[in-house]
């Protein structure tokens, strides 16, 4: 026995993490290159936005990432984790143009090539910081390979996409109707819009006859947007404005005159069944429009005041525009009421300002052809998702998707590689024009840049070189699986397996895993207004990274919600300085091993030897499948139960009554193992024990070394059963001496009624039964009678344990407590009983109520039944 322990009494994850990462980092651990031995196994990471910091959903996504590209390693695989950063168009420019209005300027005060200067020093002095801190978490990964979309790279590969899509006709500029954001100034997808439901209103308006009379009421909660109206629609079922059909109405305020239109799109149900047209300012209006030949009147600017075509109310905010309207129309008598209504009301997603509906040129993605073969990809199961019921709203998406909006007015960004001449004639170019051609043809650039998602879904190419035929491309793509949330599929899945399909002609990524979002204890969404936000860097400084992976992955089961409390990630610290004692027990015991094969095994002689192997083997089969299902919240769960509940509360226990090679041998392999196996999910504490654990040797890390495939041979079920009578047992009788207070010293004895097969089982683990449990003198017997004086029984699966009580405890107190025992569980049985009489409680209660009652009254009559027997044994 060594001396002194190789470990220090307490971990330290705040010294231990950084020392380690600094070793992965600059030992090459993280690197792969193409021609690596190994299956290749790529994932490529949802790309944080250069202006981000690391948050819970990152934490959750990159510790199941990090998991997954460790276990692949360690199986041999030549698996590549590739990184990077996303250039953020909108974000990023906010950020720096709140610097320069910090500084009383505007980014049109610099002009455009000094304020994109001004955005790339923000880059360079700001934009690591996420990368930074995803390194405390761990992550590994191949930074040498790290990425940027607005890097040189990145916009080759932007251009060649963009200009062979528009050769093709898949790309065009149009006239249609977007999501505008006023605040920001540019156009935004579908996708980059929220919907948040809101309490506002309906405003019921009176058109009159363009001959006379009374007209027709319409609804609509956007008063202001009657000045573009260009008809008023009712369903063709609708019986109530059949007279009204053909006819046409007078658009207050502005006096024109407005058709009355049938089509089906009108909800009969809302408002009054009528509706205002307005195709310039709604989707549905729009579609309506195109589909009756309406002149569309955009009544609004770039900054969501009234425009022109606005008449009198030309120059007004949005919100003062509906304010006097309403007034104007009330004084003529045509406001006939506004009432509460709830509605969903279309947010920016970056700023959060509401967005206007509104007809501009831009930009498209023709995206039918490229949805069709992204469809296919996953009916086919070239790409599946996990889990599976996730890809029904996926394609449902997909067979309803507009053409995606693709220019942004912004200047931080790709810039849309298209020419217009003197005669307005477009040029899309894969280089620049020279200064004599511009000069030549008056080219002139177009000003707008590309959405931010139309880079990020080339990544999983454009990041191995394409559009070269790499040896990276041919070896890492496609990826083996895109980690993800699943409110990420629309955003960023589908633009990537659409990309993919048309320019590698094969899906990216072979597996879509979908994890939940993280929400607080309660299953509440974290958010600085409900005051419950956690900071995974706090959460990390208090406890370590390998407590937060471990909280986080234990609850992350595919596809659903991950709920997160402090208190949780304390817990995962705890089995942390578990898992870091049972080392230091270990290494007192045996010291340094050398390096070895981890699948040659000891030969195991007691029982506690043969059942910790096959319980290994059990943890092992469940951690492999487990893991190859991309279920770490399973893998984490059975690994917790086998290294606290198996090895070190029970196997170490007994191992410390033993002083021979054989208990040396089985601890450390199997420590060795569960360090293999736990590896992914907590790389750190397992990494510096496994160190510790072997003999030095340069070089060499646990994140390298060999995973060891479940043996279903190596399992022992006869040693799992006999260990299992003795685990019965040894806890029953712990129970027995703590209700009854019996000092650690007190031996006692115990009688054992059992039948054969099942004597055989019990005597197999009777050293350790006596060990674990104190017990001085052990004998089996026929019957209790064969035991002498009043008795203590406690009955097992296997068997009836009778312990005489005589002198061993107050005779007098424990008839006191059983008494009482007895009557509570009397009480019990009866109210239970009670309730399950009640007819109506029967009937009417839902079914698992009234079968939790049953069992309930089964319980407390069996308790009951119990402690009868165990008093009459004390007569």
């Amino acid at each position: 026995m060594s001396d002194d322990a190789p470990l220090p009494k307490a971990y330290a994850p705040a010294e231990v993490e950084p020392r380690l990462y600094d070793w992965w980092e600059s030992s090459g651990f993280f690197h792969a290159e193409p021609d690596d031995p190994g299956e290749p196994f790529c994932i490529c990471i949802p790309l944080p936005n250069v202006t981000g910091s690391l948050h819970l959903g990152h934490a959750l996504n990159h510790s199941i990432q990090d998991a997954l590209i460790r276990w692949a390693r360690m199986r041999g695989r030549n698996a590549l984790w590739q990184p990077g950063t996303d250039h953020a168009g909108i974000a990023t420019q906010n950020v720096v143009e709140k610097q320069l209005a910090g500084e009383g300027l505007a980014r049109h005060d610099l002009g455009r090539e000094r304020f994109l200067e001004r955005v790339w020093q923000w880059k360079e002095e700001s934009g690591g910081l996420i990368t930074n801190q995803m390194r405390r978490l761990g992550t590994s990964c191949d930074w040498e390979r790290e990425a940027f979309t607005l890097d040189d790279a990145r916009s080759r590969a932007v251009r060649e996409v963009f200009v062979s899509l528009y050769e093709d006709g898949l790309i065009y500029r149009g006239h249609r109707l977007i999501n505008w954001c006023p605040r920001c100034a540019t156009a935004l997808s579908d996708i980059e819009v929220d919907h948040e439901e809101t309490e506002g209103e309906l405003a019921y308006l009176r058109y009159p006859a363009a001959g006379g009379g009374e007209g027709v009421v319409v609804a609509t909660t956007r008063a202001e947007t009657m000045l573009g109206d260009t008809a008023v629609a009712v369903h063709p079922d609708d019986e109530r404005f059949v007279d009204l059909v053909g006819s046409t109405v007078v658009l207050p305020l502005l006096d024109r005159e407005l058709p009355v239109i049938v089509d089906e799109a009108v909800d009969p149900a809302f408002g009054t069944g009528a509706v205002k047209v307005t195709p310039a300012h709604d989707p549905n209006d729009y579609e309506i429009g195109q589909r009756h030949d309406l002149e569309s009147v955009d009544v609004m600017t770039d900054a969501a005041t009234i425009s022109e075509a606005g008449g009198p109310y030309a120059g007004l905010d949005r919100y003062e525009a509906r304010r006097r309207v309403k007034a104007d129309l009330d004084a003529q008598g045509l406001l006939v009421k506004v009432e509460p209504h709830t509605h969903a009301l279309g947010l920016c997603s970056r700023c959060e300002t509401v967005v206007e509906p509104r007809l501009s040129e831009q930009w498209f993605v023709a995206v039918r052809p490229l949805a069709e073969r992204a469809i296919a990809a996953v009916r086919d199961g070239r790409t599946r998702f996990v889990p599976e019921r996730n890809a029904k709203g996926f394609l449902d998406w997909l067979e309803n998707l507009h053409d995606w909006c693709i220019s942004r007015q912004l200047w931080w960004g790709h810039r849309i590689p298209v020419w217009y001449d003197r005669d307005g004639s477009e040029h899309a170019r894969r280089e620049d024009p020279d200064p004599a051609e511009v000069e030549a043809e008056g080219l002139t650039q177009d000003p707008d840049v590309l959405d931010t998602w139309f880079s990020s879904a080339l990544w999983p190419f454009s990041t191995q070189g394409w559009p070269d035929d790499t040896p990276a491309l041919r070896t890492w793509y496609p990826g083996e699986v895109l980690v993800t949330a699943y409110d990420i599929n629309t955003f960023w899945v589908s633009r990537m397996l659409m990309m993919g399909l048309r320019f590698m002609h094969d899906v990216p990524f072979h597996a879509v895993l979908n994890h939940g979002l993280v929400r607080d204890k309660h299953g509440k969404k974290m958010s600085k207004s409900f005051g419950n936000v956690i900071d995974p860097l706090d959460l990390i400084d208090h406890y370590g990274a390998d407590a937060l992976r471990f909280a986080l992955l234990r609850a992350a089961v595919p596809g659903q919600d991950v709920p997160m409390a402090e208190e949780w990630v304390e817990g995962a610290r705890r089995f942390a300085n578990k898992l870091w004692n049972a080392a230091r027990f270990v290494l007192m015991q045996t010291g340094p091993v050398p390096h070895g094969d981890p699948a040659d095994l000891p030969e195991p002689a007691p029982l506690e030897d043969r059942w910790i192997l096959s319980r290994l083997e059990a943890a092992r089969a469940t951690a492999d499948q487990a893991y190859a299902e991309y279920d770490l919240a399973r893998a984490s769960r059975a690994l917790y139960h086998f290294v606290w509940d198996e090895y070190c509360d029970w196997y170490l226990e007994l191992a410390k009554l033993r002083d021979d090679e054989g208990a040396r041998r089985v601890l450390t392999y199997v420590l060795d193992s569960a360090l293999r196996l736990l590896h992914p999910i907590m790389p750190f504490v397992t990494e510096e024990i496994w160190q510790a654990l072997h003999e030095p040797a340069p070089g060499v890390s646990l994140m390298r070394a060999d995973w060891v495939a479940a043996a279903p041979e190596r399992r022992d079920h006869r040693a799992e059963a006999e260990f299992g009578a003795l685990h019965e047992v040894v806890t029953a009788l712990r129970r027995f001496r703590a209700d009854h207070g019996l000092a650690p010293s007190a031996r006692i004895t115990v009688g054992v009624v059992a039948e054969g097969g099942h004597r055989e089982v019990i005597a197999g683990g009777l050293d350790g039964i006596r060990r674990l449990a104190g017990v001085g003198e052990w004998r089996f017997v026929d019957a209790a009678g064969q035991v002498d004086g009043p008795l203590g029984k406690i009955p097992l699966d296997l068997a009836e344990l009778l312990v005489p009580l005589a002198g061993l405890i107050d005779l007098d107190e424990e008839r006191a407590r059983l008494t009482k025992a007895l009557h509570d569980a009397r009480v019990e049985l009866e109210r239970a009983e009670r309730k399950l009489a009640n007819e109506g409680f029967v009937a009417k209660a839902p079914p698992d109520v009234v079968d939790a009652e049953r069992a309930k009254a089964d319980k407390w009559r069996t308790t009951a039944e119990t402690l009868e027997t165990q008093l009459a044994a004390l007569e």
